[in-house]
């Protein structure tokens, strides 16, 4: 029989030491963005059925990651967008140190399950298709929404927009208002727009495509450091990656 490789012998090490059940099981108290919602949700159990222990995971938008973090509330760890460590009250909640990048995602358009799919490709039919919609569905108070609304105003379209936008207050909400026809297209990062009752009509073209980077941190007075470094070093496993990768985002 052929023996493994030394590499994947030390990479089935890694994972069997993430995954190792501990003697005393945590809960740990974890903040994410809201996008992050289908690769956490699916990944959460596989974690706590491998190490015992649990999860309580609260997703919102980068705005209220970071009031969530400067109040003072407790929290182990967050996999959070890049955004929120900008603000340095915010990044101050979390060890010092390198962090470590979970997934990224670019944004793109979605319509109604069935729907004509308009043209995208470029920065001057993206600019026609928004106009001539009636409604988008975003969420403005967002990374995500905020990165969305520069691109309006690079097409120089922002006021128009405006009028057309139906704000959403959570991810899951953009597919549903694009499904129900309460907004004509969905615009937002493209692992969000991959859900029951709508369709990607096409990523951003290349000139206004961006990425965003969610990345994982242990908080800096978590009094369950062990037990955060482990989930995030979990979600950087090729099982974990092989989930984030199926549902839209790349690793890393």
């Amino acid at each position: 029989m052929k023996k493994p490789s030394r590499a994947a012998a030390l990479s089935l090490f890694a994972v069997t030491l993430v995954l190792s059940p501990v003697a005393e099981a945590a809960e740990l108290k974890v903040i994410a963005g809201g996008s992050m919602t289908g690769p956490l949700n699916a990944l959460a159990p596989e974690f706590e059925k491998a190490t015992g222990h649990k999860l309580s995971i609260h997703f919102d938008s980068t705005p209220n990651l970071i009031k969530q973090a400067t109040s003072g509330a407790p929290f182990d760890l967050g996999v959070v967008p890049v955004d929120v460590f900008k603000d340095a009250a915010a990044k101050a909640r979390f060890a010092a140190g390198p962090t470590a990048d979970i997934a990224r995602v670019g944004y793109g358009v979605a319509v109604r399950a069935g729907a004509a799919k308009p043209d995208v490709s470029t920065p001057a039919a993206l600019k026609k298709t928004l106009l001539d919609a009636q409604s988008i569905a975003t969420i403005p108070a967002s990374a995500a929404g905020a990165y969305v609304t520069s691109v309006f105003e690079r097409l120089g379209i922002a006021e128009a927009m405006k009028a057309k936008t139906k704000a959403q207050t959570a991810t899951t909400q953009i597919p549903v208002a694009v499904a129900s026809g309460e907004a004509e297209l969905g615009v937002f990062l493209v692992n969000v727009l991959m859900a029951p009752g709508v369709e990607l009509a096409g990523s951003f073209p290349a000139e206004l495509q961006q990425e965003l980077v969610f990345t994982a941190a242990v908080a800096a007075d978590t009094k369950e450091a062990d037990a955060a470094k482990a989930f995030i070093g979990y979600l950087t496993t090729p099982a974990a990656t092989a989930v984030i990768k199926a549902k839209g985002m790349t690793p890393g």
